[in-house]
């Protein structure tokens, strides 16, 4: 689908009738522009969807394939994981950077030679992943817990005047799992506990194979803790929130402010304004390398840990970086601004560099830290989502 996407892409920019005409200029120099057509912005907006839903199915399920090639019951696999986390994210980058680049140039001087080069790198990665088909780890899909969130609330509500018994043998609706050899069996716990209300074994729940007979009056203590494990693991996806809105705000405003610096290297040549983020790609591809070789094996001897820093050690670090690169961004814009008014000529670009790798820093422990947490914490269920 994401090939189909690029390709309807390359189309509009490669037939004359997929896009509007270039502009002209009138006798007094002003440029006059045409608005695309109903058509030709509603074949933008097909390719443009078929890439959505491509890579929707792609980016969830990437890194999760990948750990499930790792044995996470040993300590070897444990510390692979840990390590792949890191190689993933420096590999990532390296690309992210040539595209920055490279093709951002390409794209400058062709927009169909632009698109078409990506629509051949998707084709060769697909040619790629075949080989190999042999030899992966194929794990079953387990379901997904989703389905199981509104009956257990509705089943605690239902008996919220009951009370928990003291006595929890056979009170509570614990059948075999179905998959018990790839999904972990999770016991009763007592936090959370007015949830556990959801799974106490009322009259006439229960048929007599022992099978429920409304799933929204008896859930089984699966469903309850899988929902607790949901909610436990919500603050931090919260507090994501905030950290990433500035990793994604990164190619938006900076571009925007960059086209109105100085963006020039030497007489002939300018950096591309979607060019200038490269330098927390840099940042990245640096820091990782240098992390995973020097700084974690250091910092396992101070903590006594393998993998150095724990991952919400790392995700509060990565909040940390993010705040000072909007601190950073607003006092660069503000300088900016200045500059305009008071001397009308536009500042370097390099002004840009140090939010650039504050955001870098921002990224290296933040991403890294969430797929960590969300891979240790979350359920076998939810680990494509926690990946994305």
């Amino acid at each position: 689908m994401a090939e189909l996407g690029m390709l309807i892409l390359t189309l509009t920019a490669r037939v004359p009738q997929f896009h509007p005409p270039r502009c002209t200029s009138d006798p007094s120099g002003q440029q006059v522009c045409l608005p695309p057509t109903t058509t030709q912005f509603a074949i933008l907006i097909l390719g443009l969807c078929w890439m959505a839903i491509g890579t929707g199915g792609i980016k969830p399920c990437t890194i999760l394939f990948a750990i499930d090639q790792f044995d996470t019951t040993s300590p070897e696999g444990k510390k692979g994981v840990s390590s792949f986390f890191s190689w993933y994210c420096a590999t990532q980058t390296l690309f992210q950077l040539t595209s920055l680049t490279i093709i951002v140039y390409i794209q400058n001087k062709n927009w169909v030679l632009g698109f078409g080069t990506l629509g051949v790198l998707m084709v060769c990665a697909v040619i790629l992943f075949f080989p190999g088909t042999k030899v992966y780890a194929y794990i079953p899909p387990e379901g997904t817990i989703f389905s199981g969130i509104a009956p257990v609330f509705v089943a605690a509500c239902k008996k919220h005047r009951l009370q928990n018994p003291s006595n929890e043998e056979n009170a509570y609706y614990d059948p075999l799992l179905e998959d018990d050899e790839t999904v972990l069996k999770m016991p009763l716990t007592k936090q959370l506990s007015c949830l556990n209300k959801a799974a106490l074994i009322q009259d006439n729940e229960l048929d007599a194979q022992g099978r429920v007979t409304n799933s929204w009056r008896i859930c089984s203590i699966q469903q309850v803790e899988e929902v607790k494990c949901l909610i436990k693991i919500m603050p931090i996806w919260a507090s994501g929130i905030l950290c990433f809105i500035p990793i994604a705000q990164q190619n938006i405003f900076p571009v925007s402010q960059a086209t109105k610096l100085n963006r020039h290297l030497g007489p002939h040549f300018e950096i591309p304004s979607a060019s200038c983020s490269v330098v927390s790609l840099i940042t990245i591809g640096i820091w990782l390398p240098f992390y995973e070789l020097f700084v974690q094996p250091a910092l396992a001897k101070i903590t006594k840990q393998k993998e150095g820093l724990t991952s919400l050690q790392k995700i509060i670090l990565g909040n940390m970086f993010s705040n000072l690169a909007m601190v950073t961004a607003g006092l660069v814009e503000g300088h900016r601004r200045g500059v305009a008014i008071s001397l009308g000529a536009p500042m370097f670009a390099t002004w840009l560099a140090p939010q650039f790798i504050l955001l870098g820093f921002c990224e290296v422990f933040t991403i890294v830290g969430h797929i960590e947490f969300y891979n240790s914490e979350s359920l076998e269920r939810m680990r494509s989502i926690g990946s994305i």
